[in-house]
């Protein structure tokens, strides 16, 4: 239990240390509000389920956190692997993965 803690320590110390990406920058901070609004309201679908989809294709990359972009109404998951940084993008509505980058 105690390296599982560890890993997630580690992981809440690199998301704070990462730089965001610009689009997440710019974005109000009412957009993650706006996400559960828009879940509960039935407009899009759930962080948890977005992860529940997209977690299990992204094997042997760690998990770092998602954020929301009202405005595509799209979900932006950042994971890291090999020291390297990828994002994937995925629709809110549909859980369709939309764009990948790293």
């Amino acid at each position: 239990m105690k390296h599982r803690s560890a890993l997630l320590l580690s992981a809440l110390a690199a998301l704070a240390l990462a730089p965001m990406p610009a689009s997440a920058q710019d974005q109000p901070r009412g957009d993650q509000g706006e996400a559960r609004r828009e879940a509960e309201a039935g407009n899009i679908m759930r962080s948890r389920e977005i992860e529940a989809r997209i977690l299990p294709t992204m094997k042997g990359a760690e998990y770092l956190g998602f954020a929301y972009d009202s405005t595509a109404r799209a979900y932006r998951l950042k994971f890291i692997k090999d020291g390297r940084v990828t994002y994937v993008d995925v629709d809110a509505r549909t859980g369709r993965v939309i764009g990948r980058s790293r």
